[in-house]
């Protein structure tokens, strides 16, 4: 009796210890992955540096020279002056903010016009032409170029987010203010308008006619701003190449846009874009490597051709909205943090479905990543509980996720991969943990949406080559793609 009365108390004694541990349903049993964050406080943008006759060659230059054109790109940031890099800050993030509302709103509307724009413009039936989620000065980045015949050197914003090319030209019914003089088209041997009657002007969506018969344009943007005037051809020179006939817009009333720069070459999906209209020559391919607005390191680049593909580039497919040719949709599938994924994201929460709702679009000009919020709280919670370590910081505008890293030089996070289809993105730790202010502040940059639009943005892009194959319908990257 003793020796059965001995194995049931070992029995129970078993027992109750495997019930006071936790159920291993709730357990992680893998390693935290983390990766070193070095610090920098916030700090103003680097001026840029142009070499003039680097830009655009003033000789005249064989159209047909090359096939691959690089361009180095600046941030908008350091066409600001006498502003605290907390004011730079703070501005860029309500340019973000207006930014994402614009493409929520174009996507839950794809298609609407603005008709009451139409009547204060003064052309009765003439309808917008394109809807652009670009808001007011929220052009990202920038690059200088040359155009007409003989060039003239103009800075231009590129963006991922708009098609039509357009800059502005006198004579000026209403012009903003810009850094260079404003381009006079009657100075140009290379400028011609383009007739109402011409296969270009009917890629319009709703195009408008003068009395001369001459195509108008008109691109709306997301705050009322916009640009109206005539659609035209053009040469544009990248450094020591000519691009002749690209179709632009000449624009004459041009109001509440781009302080600073001429105009803006779109880099987007769509037919009317530069990279859609350039593609016999440069193969619908093109590139860039954005890095920090403050960087010391080689500027950011911008490359059209064969050569924006480098062999490190892991692709994933670009995706069809039913509505929208203009953005980059892509399939994001999950989301892991310290190496694990994260729960309770699924790629149904990413999903673009037939009739154009949610999806995730790549875009340059979007600072932070926005998630749709069921997403967003689940990273958010998971990268909270990696990160319990560090000293906890007020909520700083957009970002609920803050620490306070004063008097630090460098302190490990948990790592953040995000997983599209056939495609891996591991940021660095400077792409989501960015500092807010100059006094040792850092915040999460991830914000979450009501609407189930998501978009991938450039602060998370930042290191990366990211290549745009529209032959190819795939977007890529390349990890340290900057050098």
């Amino acid at each position: 009796m003793e020796p059965r009365a001995g194995n049931l108390m070992l029995f129970f004694s078993l027992a109750a210890l495997l019930l006071s541990l936790p159920a291993a349903s709730s357990v992680d049993s893998s390693p935290l992955q983390t990766q070193p964050l070095v610090l920098h406080s916030l700090s103003p943008p680097l001026a840029p540096s142009w070499s003039e006759s680097d830009v655009v060659e003033t000789s005249e230059s064989d159209p047909q020279s090359e096939s691959v054109i690089s361009l180095e790109l600046h941030h908008v940031d350091s066409m600001s002056f006498n502003k605290t890099p907390e004011q730079l800050f703070n501005l860029r993030l309500q340019r973000d903010a207006a930014r994402v509302k614009s493409f929520i709103s174009m996507a839950s509307n794809a298609a609407s016009v603005d008709q009451s724009l139409v009547g204060r413009l003064g052309r009765p039936g003439f309808s917008s032409s394109i809807i652009s989620g670009l808001t007011q000065g929220s052009g990202e980045y920038f690059t200088r170029l040359g155009v007409g015949t003989p060039p003239r050197n103009v800075y231009m914003v590129l963006d991922t987010g708009s098609d039509v090319v357009w800059l502005q030209c006198s004579p000026c019914q209403k012009c903003y203010s810009q850094t260079d003089p404003v381009f006079d088209p009657t100075k140009s041997r290379s400028f011609a308008g383009i007739s109402c009657a011409s296969p270009l002007c009917r890629r319009l969506d709703s195009p408008g006619c003068n009395k001369k018969k001459n195509c108008l344009y008109q691109v709306s943007y997301g705050d009322g701003s916009f640009t109206v005037g005539d659609f035209s051809t053009e040469t544009l020179t990248f450094r020591r190449t000519q691009v002749p006939g690209v179709a632009l817009g000449c624009g004459h009333d041009n109001e509440g846009l781009f302080i600073g720069a001429a105009g803006l070459l779109g880099l987007g999906r769509g037919k009317l874009s530069f990279p859609a209209q350039m593609g016999r020559r440069f193969g619908q391919k093109f590139s860039y490597c954005l890095v920090d607005r403050s960087s010391s390191a080689k500027p950011s680049s911008v490359i059209f051709g064969d050569m924006a593909i480098p062999r490190t580039a892991r692709f994933t497919p670009l995706l069809s909205h039913p509505k929208l040719d203009t953005f980059y949709f892509v399939e994001l599938l999950g989301i892991s943090v310290g190496g694990t994924p994260v729960r309770g994201i699924s790629p149904s929460l990413f999903r673009l479905d037939p009739t154009g709702n949610g999806g995730v679009i790549i875009d340059s000009g979007t600072s932070v990543t926005r998630l749709t919020r069921p997403a967003y709280i689940a990273l958010r919670n998971a990268f909270r509980v990696g990160a319990s370590h560090l000293k906890k910081a007020p909520e700083f505008s957009l970002f609920d996720t803050c620490f306070d890293l004063s008097g630090q030089t460098e302190v490990k996070v948990p790592t953040v991969v995000l997983h599209f289809r056939g495609a891996d993105m591991s940021l660095p730790a400077t792409n989501y943990l960015i500092p807010v202010d100059t006094h040792g502040s850092f915040c999460f940059a991830f914000a979450g949406t009501m609407g189930s639009l998501s978009i991938i943005g450039n602060i998370q892009q930042q290191g990366f080559r990211v290549v745009y194959d529209l032959a190819g319908s795939r977007v890529g990257f390349a990890p340290r793609g900057c050098a």
